[in-house]
């Protein structure tokens, strides 16, 4: 384990930490625009996990069109926000179980098992998105997939992470609650003389 080895009671809400990160980070790309935009000027093309949008080169205005009228839009934006929505409740439950000391490791790692589910959850909508996007919008001028779209990759591999986290961290429930006494290591005065 590392050198807090968990073991530390201020760190145990380090893991319903990193879920509430991921959490933020999943609300950026449900709500942000940029999962898809111009690479350089001008900016004629931008996109979101909900609609397209595109503008001519002198055009102030975007001309958006929902991605919610095309099956693999609407796949992809169910398969993320259902994968999101298990995200919250996880983070719920993880709080839950490291604020009621009875309850903590019973079940960890179910909330593990619901983690690797969010993950799959969540890698389908971010492969379907890039993938049938490309295929079936025309796209205008070079662009690239951006900021939000990170995001939501960012908050899978958080979720991942976590997840691994919380499927290892029964095995050490005895070193994280500080129930294991310290083993001392002495030598006979024979073989330590130094020590008289």
């Amino acid at each position: 384990m590392v050198v807090c080895g968990l073991a530390c009671w201020r760190c145990r809400w380090l893991l319903p930490l990193l879920l509430g990160l991921a959490i933020i980070m999943g609300i950026i790309a449900l709500a942000g625009r940029g999962w898809l935009e111009s690479e350089s000027a001008p900016y004629v093309q931008q996109a979101s996990l909900w609609e397209s949008c595109t503008r001519g080169e002198e055009d102030l205005n975007w001309n958006c069109e929902s991605l919610m009228d095309y099956g693999w839009g609407r796949a992809a934006a169910a398969t993320y926000l259902v994968g999101f929505v298990i995200l919250v409740i996880c983070f719920a439950l993880a709080v839950i179980a490291f604020s009621i000391e009875i309850l903590r490791f019973n079940f960890v790692r179910g909330i593990g098992g619901l983690l690797f589910v969010v993950a799959a959850f969540q890698i389908i909508g971010l492969v379907i998105y890039p993938v049938k996007f490309t295929e079936e919008i025309p796209l205008a001028g070079d662009n690239m997939f951006s900021w939000a779209y990170g995001f939501g990759w960012a908050s899978t591999v958080v979720v991942i992470g976590c997840a691994f986290f919380f499927c290892c961290l029964p095995n050490w429930e005895d070193e994280v609650l500080g129930n294991i006494k310290p083993t001392y290591y002495y030598s006979s005065p024979e073989r330590a003389p130094y020590l008289n």
